[in-house]
């Protein structure tokens, strides 16, 4: 068999293992994941899956790259309208959406539950392109300056995490995303004027 299909059915492989472990993490929480349920979860025995993973950080990393991939499709796909605040909000809803519609890797992506764990900086930039997409976006509203930036990121999460924590079937707390974005767009356009 050539090296390439070998290569390819290893990231076959590893994919299938990633997608067990967000399946595990869906059903325990993303801390309780262990390598000794993955394998009994895709038919190997534990030592085997180091071949794949040399540690549960390593899965970590493969599951923190694969969210931040999938978040990046979600952004890439909306469709920028002339109106730049409007494309503004669209991407922070898509974004709140994909936070709040999978608890498990909210926790891993957007808040540091995993004692010990950074993202290898390969998994990070996947992380920084779908930022640099918000940002972008943000920017072409008007809200370039990095203290404006801070303060929408942090304005998002915190009712990501509000929407989460009291009522994560519902919109009480994501509902306000618009209003607060218009409040932060004029603020930031009227003390910094194109």
């Amino acid at each position: 068999m050539s090296n390439s299909k070998v290569a390819q059915r290893r990231e076959i492989k590893i994919a299938s293992i990633v997608e067990a472990a967000w399946g595990l993490a869906r059903e325990h929480g993303i801390q309780l994941v262990s390598l000794r349920g993955l394998a009994q979860e895709v038919g190997m025995r534990q030592p085997s899956l180091y071949a794949y993973f040399d540690s549960k950080n390593a899965l970590y990393d493969a599951m923190f790259a694969d969210g931040n991939r999938q978040l990046l499709e979600v952004l890439s796909a909306i469709e920028v309208s002339a109106n730049p605040r409007a494309t503004l909000k669209a991407h922070l809803a898509a974004f709140a959406d994909f936070a709040v519609e999978d608890p498990a890797r909210n926790s891993l992506l957007f808040r540091r539950v995993i004692p010990d764990f950074e993202p290898s900086a390969e998994s990070y930039a996947v992380a920084q392109e779908a930022l640099g997409i918000v940002v972008a976006v943000a920017n072409a509203a008007g809200v370039n300056d990095p203290g404006d930036i801070d303060c929408l990121i942090a304005m998002t999460a915190g009712l990501i995490e509000a929407q989460l924590s009291n009522e994560p079937s519902g919109d009480r707390w994501l509902r306000h995303l618009d209003h607060l974005t218009d409040l932060l767009v004029d603020d930031a356009l009227e003390r910094n004027p194109r």
